[in-house]
């Protein structure tokens, strides 16, 4: 293959680099482009075919339902790992040794003490405040109680950043449901594991003692593994874009968990739960429903399946379908909008139109399930997602910083008015 791309504008002929990664994916290298050519630039609304940065993080190749974080396999960190593991693993590079990890978990619970100050700010909110608005400020106002800028080329400060971060947001992510729920602000338990430990601060009644319960705190753990990279989509762009402003690691996060809040990115399983929900209103016939969304003339949509990124099936479902059968089977929940969803599962794996299409159910379909049938209240979805998101905003941001990436500065198409006169107020 060629190491140069040929380009002919008005006749004239330019070459320009290609760059393949180490997993064979080839890009066109138009840094020079608008210079070369004398003001020739590229049109990609929501960057479907270009390559905003070379990273050594997360591969995903959608085709064949491939995800990889530093070249482990997503099935395998699933079933062999832990979430911090994951998380040192993705910021750090490689799988932590024993007393690498023992280290990251004491210092992060060293850190995981929160300014009593942001209580009066959490207080401050309205029970009514969705949790990812809540979330986003308060990571936002961390920023306040450390106001020190974090010198990148000091591996001492970034890991003392990054530990920081890892202990407060667990505590953070839960005041944000216990201020929604009206519950007194719970603080951890450093005796307790890291997941285990956000699990008691979510869900220990005021008056009770937390039972810890391992198929939950297994099924949550990998939930967040699942969920902690997924490549440059909308919330890491954002981190990453955020943070080549030289802006810190926190006020790069608050800006990913704002864009996670939309629906189109972190509140799909939301959706699912709410089309469920639906569904269940209007007598839980799924067939209809199911009829309905091969129905090309009929608006109704089928949420938590398929996927944009993914073209074969979700990795990642299949990993999650098994601990949501495992957690509903452990708690011998009975609800009937988990009844739909499950009847809509057996139908959509053996109806041809579904199959043909590859349409299956994706990670969203049973993260959904698993959260209702925990009690987690549908506008604390995308909060769980950040949660588990975190180490890859995390590890995005060192790596942008650490490779001195310049400031993110995308160019335009201008489509608006040429140059016309100015009209004094009489005259318009």
């Amino acid at each position: 293959m060629s190491n140069t791309a040929k380009l002919e504008i008005n006749g004239n002929q330019y070459e320009l680099p290609l760059v393949v990664g180490t997993e064979n994916e080839v890009a066109i290298d138009i840094k020079t482009l608008r210079g070369v050519t004398k003001g020739v630039t590229t049109i990609d609304p929501g960057y479907k075919n270009t390559g905003s940065c070379e990273s050594a993080i997360t591969f995903l190749n959608g085709e064949e339902g491939i995800l990889r974080y530093r070249g482990y396999s997503i099935e395998e960190l699933a079933e062999k790992a832990d979430f911090l593991e994951v998380a040192y693993l993705l910021i750090f590079g490689e799988l932590p040794n024993t007393d690498q990890l023992e280290k990251f978990h004491a210092d992060i619970k060293k850190n995981s003490h929160v300014d009593e100050d942001v209580k009066k700010i959490v207080d401050g909110f309205p029970k009514s405040a969705h949790p990812m608005g809540v979330l986003s400020s308060l990571t936002s106002a961390l920023i306040a109680f450390n106001p020190s800028s974090v010198n990148v080329d000091s591996e001492e400060e970034m890991y003392n950043a990054i530990v920081r971060i890892l202990g407060k947001f667990p505590v953070l992510t839960a005041w944000a449901h216990r201020k929604r729920a009206g519950l007194p602000l719970e603080y951890g338990d450093d005796s307790l594991g890291y997941v285990e430990n956000f699990l008691k601060m979510m869900f220990k009644s005021p008056s009770g003692e937390y039972v810890s319960n391992p198929v939950i705190t297994e099924a949550m753990d990998k939930l967040l593994i699942l969920h902690a990279d997924h490549e440059q989509n909308c919330s890491t762009s954002t981190v990453r874009i955020v943070g080549s402003s030289h802006a810190g690691l926190f006020a790069s996060i608050s800006a990913g968990i704002s864009a996670l809040w939309g629906p189109l990115h972190g509140g799909a399983n939301q959706a699912v739960i709410e089309m469920l929900e639906g569904i269940k209103e209007d007598g839980g016939d799924t067939k209809k429903y199911m009829a309905k969304a091969k129905d090309k003339s009929d608006p109704f949509r089928l949420m938590g399946f398929g996927h944009r990124v993914y073209k074969n099936f979700d990795p990642r479902a299949r990993i999650i379908k098994k601990a949501a059968d495992e957690v509903l089977n452990d708690l011998g929940v009975d609800d009937p909008v988990l009844d739909i969803a499950k009847g809509l599962e057996k139908e959509a794996l053996e109806d041809q139109y579904f199959v043909d299409r590859k349409l299956y159910p994706n990670v969203d379909f049973y993260s959904g399930i698993i959260y209702r049938s925990l009690g987690i209240p549908v506008e604390m979805f995308t909060a769980m997602f950040a949660l588990g998101r975190l180490p890859g905003w995390i590890a995005q941001w060192r790596e942008m910083r650490l490779r001195k990436e310049p400031i993110g500065r995308p160019r335009q198409i201008y489509i608006g008015e040429t140059h016309r006169p100015f009209k004094d107020i009489e005259y318009r």
